[in-house]
């Protein structure tokens, strides 16, 4: 490859949005520019948050960007779904600083996807050198690349990452026209338990599926209230800031789907979405009243209906779950690589992720035969 030089940005805002874009591609909105900008103009990356943005860039022959990568110097192992607090503590107690490392990522998003955004093909293993030069100059401890495409898993391996195998449940559209034409997939007691949650669900309410410009402040606002509720439930203190909804509503128009339920023309509950080129990706849920199966309705049946309007392949429901199985999604692989440049921390971590990813592996097979699709 042409030579190249590499260098640190201080946020994705200050790169062009047509140069990191055209590195990104426009398949999966978590690596795009807005989405990554929009969490630097809302407070929700930098700061205090302790995900500062320092994108690395590797310049092609012409002088823009042929690679970049959205990295961040963490401060904490929080929000981001691949845990290693193991690590860092095993870590600590040999006497060094586990933080700050290097986290290649979507931040707060449990979504796969390209960890190297490549405009030119070659430069992966460029790119891959850049993030190690910037952990072993400045002292790191380790650099990680959360939810990796399949497709790049190799070149990190390649490279002598360590990898790491995770699991998720998906849903997979094969060709239905209708959520009725994906029931009949299933066994006939699944799809009874599937009916009846769905008219339990939506009893009373009205469902509205919203994008783009339909979504105004009134559900925003109404939607930061649900946010704030789930993530004060599930880990304390919420990640994303209020201001970053409507700034990605702005920013990502028609890509954005706010699926919402209410009760005499009240919000009481909403799911949001992106939508990529062949994936919806479901990401944030909350309610302001307890409705038995509605959880379920808004995040993964709604979903599937949207998906199969839209022609979209996949619905990822986010991380975890494996109430997910029974509603018909699937379980699949998840991949993450690090770099440890300690050989004695290299060689432990390895040891153990070695069993790790056999008990995953077996995990998967088991899972596997629990979904709720007809057998033969």
């Amino acid at each position: 490859m042409t030579a190249v030089t590499a260098r640190l940005a201080p946020g994705v805002s200050t790169v062009p949005a047509a140069d990191w874009d055209a590195c990104a591609g426009t398949g999966n909105p978590f690596i795009g520019h807005a989405f990554l900008a929009a969490l630097e103009a809302s407070g929700s990356v930098g700061g205090r948050s302790g995900w500062q943005p320092v994108p690395v860039i590797v310049d092609g022959a012409d002088g823009k960007p042929a690679a970049v990568a959205p990295a961040y110097l963490k401060q904490h192992s929080q929000g981001e779904y691949v845990f290693d607090h193991g690590w860092a503590d095993a870590w600590t107690r040999a006497g060094g600083n586990y933080y700050p490392k290097l986290q290649i990522a979507a931040p707060f998003s449990p979504v796969p996807g390209p960890r190297l955004l490549l405009r030119d093909p070659a430069a992966g293993p460029a790119l891959i050198a850049a993030l190690e030069a910037v952990t072993d100059q400045h002292g790191l401890s380790s650099a990680h690349a959360t939810f990796v495409a399949p497709d790049q898993v190799a070149l990190f391996e390649a490279a002598g990452w360590l990898i790491r195998q995770g699991t998720q449940f998906h849903w997979r559209n094969d060709g239905y026209t209708s959520f009725e034409d994906f029931l009949v997939q299933l066994a006939s007691r699944k799809r009874k338990a599937i009916r009846k949650e769905r008219a339990a669900a939506v009893a009373g309410l009205t469902i509205r599926h919203l994008t783009g410009s339909e979504i105004g402040p009134r559900e925003w606002a109404a939607f930061w209230c649900f946010y704030q509720d789930t993530g004060s439930r599930k880990w304390g203190t919420p990640y994303l800031t209020r201001t970053f909804f409507p700034l990605l509503g702005e920013a990502l128009g028609d890509r954005v789907l706010l699926i919402l339920a209410e009760r005499d023309g009240i919000p009481i509950a909403a799911a949001l979405n992106l939508i990529g080129n062949d994936t919806l990706y479901g990401r944030y849920w909350g309610c302001t009243e307890e409705v038995p199966f509605l959880h379920f309705e808004l995040c993964y049946y709604q979903a599937i209906d949207a998906a199969i309007a839209r022609g979209l392949a996949t619905v990822e429901a986010g991380a975890q779950g494996e109430h997910k199985l029974a509603r018909g999604y699937v379980p699949v692989p998840t991949w993450s690589a690090h770099y440890l440049p300690d050989p004695g921390f290299r060689r432990a971590v390895a040891e153990f992720l070695t069993r790790e990813r056999a008990a995953v592996a077996q995990e998967i097979d088991y899972l596997g035969e629990l979904t709720p699709f007809r057998r033969g």
